[in-house]
């Protein structure tokens, strides 16, 4: 089986495969901790390199597993990572991690990570499943950031609010706020307004693609006939043409 192009395994993990407008996976952690964008940048990026760090790892160990123990396996080089992220991020973003809380230690079980080290990184090389790890965790990061802004500037009128926590003090320059009598939409910060949050951005990527479709089929059928006389590219109509005398 010949291994995908690059261009591919980043196309696949950014949009066309996104794990969570298209597999759906790692709901939890996509509608509990994107109450506003910089949980969600912070949720996504400890994600990604855990996502990195084990379809890496998985790659270089493949062919030492046996089938029968490969998930224990994913899940001790999981945890391990895991692991690893959430002492950094206790020594160096200590406040973010107060506020994410329990949801850290559970990327062990996020499926996308488990996902990706069965269908991708135990199966192709380790530069490959770094791409795929890397991709992935980008376009589930997209996904948590776009959706904590939303939910974050329609229920508090803010936008990246408390993004020192992440970037230090120098990011508080970047915070946008529509004043302190903005009386936002309670519904937005809540369960619910994530799930409806994330339903209206799953159908804009729908609506998107049947487009993007539907201008690659016009584009082939363009494209197959020469403008003006009616005939395919190339070809010459069958009936004799009479000789003018």
């Amino acid at each position: 089986m010949a291994s995908p192009s690059y261009s591919a395994i980043v196309g696949d993990g950014l949009w066309r495969q996104n794990q969570a407008l298209v597999a759906l996976l790692g709901l939890c952690p996509l509608l509990a901790t994107t109450t506003s964008a910089t949980n969600g940048l912070g949720m996504g990026l400890a994600t990604t390199a855990v996502l990195i760090m084990s379809n890496v790892a998985i790659s270089l160990i493949r062919n030492l597993m046996r089938p029968e123990v490969r998930l224990p396996v994913f899940v001790l080089v999981i945890a391990s990572f895991v692991t690893a992220v959430e002492l950094v991020m206790q020594a160096y973003f200590y406040d973010l991690y107060v506020v994410l809380g329990i949801f850290i230690p559970l990327i062990v079980t996020n499926c996308v990570i488990i996902g990706r080290a069965e269908a991708f990184a135990s199966r192709n090389r380790a530069d490959r499943a770094l791409v795929d790890g890397l991709s992935m965790g980008l376009g589930f990061t997209l996904v948590l950031t776009t959706l904590g802004a939303i939910r974050e500037f329609l229920g508090q009128g803010t936008l990246f609010h408390q993004a020192d926590l992440l970037f230090g003090e120098g990011a508080r320059l970047f915070e946008l706020s529509l004043g302190e009598g903005f009386q936002g939409a309670l519904l937005a910060i809540l369960p619910p307004g994530a799930f409806i949050a994330l339903g209206l951005l799953i159908a804009l990527k729908n609506l998107l693609d049947k487009a993007l479709a539907r201008r690659e089929a016009t584009a082939r059928v363009s494209g197959a006939s020469t403008p003006g006389d009616g005939h395919p590219a190339g070809k010459v109509p069958d009936h004799p043409v009479p000789a003018i005398t």
